[in-house]
């Protein structure tokens, strides 16, 4: 029984100790609390006041011609459509970059142009077709204008005009549908 009540008077011992030792190295303690905040700065890119799909891009839709049949096109048409870029709500930098892809079943003499210059394919002009609308630009809307044209008649002489001819009528028996893929991406510019 004395054993039990030394052991139990240690155990009392060591208790007020431990409580008045942890007292006397005791220290302040201070916390002060903030709130980080931060304005985000606002994203907005349209395509053909798109954020998600550009519409189908319809080369026979451009063309004023009444001697066309079910809109398609065919030698002697032309027309015009636009790409519109539109960053206007933007509160940063947008590089921007246009790619055509998945050109598929293209008639031989169909051309496009593009700044005054003749291309034979439309994925030629893609390299062109990057920029950056600035954060501070007052005007952030860009517009691509790109024309085509199936000449009528092409070549220099009549020996040219018909090997072309024989190859338009060709695409014409062989070609239903003229198509590609155009995406448009924007970047936000890294800030400086």
């Amino acid at each position: 029984m004395r054993k039990k009540l030394i052991s139990v008077l240690i155990v009392v011992v060591t208790i007020i100790i431990a409580f008045l030792g942890g007292q006397t190295f005791s220290k302040y303690i201070t916390q002060v609390k903030g709130t980080g905040i931060a304005n985000v700065a606002h994203w907005n890119f349209k395509v053909n006041n798109s954020e998600d799909v550009i519409q189908t891009i319809n080369l026979a839709s451009t063309v004023n011609n009444d001697t066309l049949v079910n809109n398609k096109i065919a030698p002697g048409t032309s027309g015009n459509f636009k790409i519109n870029i539109d960053a206007t709500d933007a509160e940063v930098g947008i590089n921007y970059k246009v790619e055509f892809t998945n050109e598929q079943n293209k008639p031989t003499n169909l051309k496009f142009i593009y700044n005054g210059l003749t291309y034979n394919s439309i994925k030629e002009i893609e390299e062109k077709l990057t920029g950056t609308i600035n954060a501070q630009d007052e005007n952030k809307i860009i517009t691509i204008s790109i024309d085509w044209q199936w000449p009528y008649e092409t070549g220099e002489n009549s020996q040219q005009i018909n090997s072309n001819d024989k190859l338009d009528t060709q695409d014409g028996k062989n070609i239903a549908e003229y198509k590609f893929d155009c995406l448009v991406t924007g970047i936000q510019v890294m800030p400086e």
